[in-house]
């Protein structure tokens, strides 16, 4: 009898979100905004406590404004960013991704058995399957390059990474210039996994 509850609290989310928008007040701060609207589902600080929310600390600012404004104009979907990206404007967006980037993300945990598969795809890439090396372009340490906008993924939980690249693959999650479109179709669900797991690990 209390298996629906789960299913409840999600469309919850989808209409409480607007109202905590209305409710705040207009002059919130970054860290007003991610205390009162962002934390039930990004957790204390940007570090989400379950997968299914991704990690926004120390996250890139240029990259945390840039997914506002996808969520915003409707480029990504997601009902519920979608929908808390409504109610924000562009300095409260600035404030919001300020915030999240000053903080410090909590460490993630690779698993053993995806090492040296990660490892290789990460460092190397996969020339026969046309795949770039990701540090190439997300830092020899995942932790991204600010200039371009390309996000953190040093800790990130690697079942939101891997979530991510499936979407990717899927034409369901839009990227610039299509780049991560192209390389995710040419992973497979095995090699996704691996350098998910591999990246959680980064520090």
């Amino acid at each position: 009898m209390n298996r629906p509850r789960l299913a409840v609290v999600v469309p919850a989310l989808f209409f409480l979100v607007p109202m905590a928008l209305r409710a705040a007040p207009s002059a919130l701060s970054g860290a007003g905004l991610a205390a009162h609207v962002c934390s039930a589902c990004h957790g204390p600080h940007g570090n989400s406590l379950i997968s299914s929310f991704p990690k926004l600390a120390g996250q890139g600012q240029a990259y945390l404004l840039m997914q506002l404004h996808e969520f915003k104009e409707g480029k990504r979907k997601n009902a519920i960013m979608q929908a808390m990206a409504a109610g924000l404007t562009t300095a409260e967006m600035k404030a919001v991704a300020a915030y999240f980037s000053a903080q410090k993300m909590s460490r993630g945990l690779a698993q053993k058995r995806y090492v040296a598969l990660g490892r290789r795809i990460y460092e190397g890439g996969l020339p026969k399957q046309h795949v770039p090396a990701c540090m190439a372009c997300h830092g020899v340490s995942g932790r991204g390059n600010e200039p371009a906008a390309y996000p953190r993924l040093a800790g990130q939980w690697s079942a939101y990474v891997y979530r991510q690249l499936v979407a990717f693959a899927h034409n369901r999650r839009p990227s610039p210039e299509g780049i991560m479109n192209y390389i995710a179709k040419r992973l497979t669900p095995a090699q996704m996994k691996a350098v998910a797991s591999y990246v959680e690990g980064l520090r």
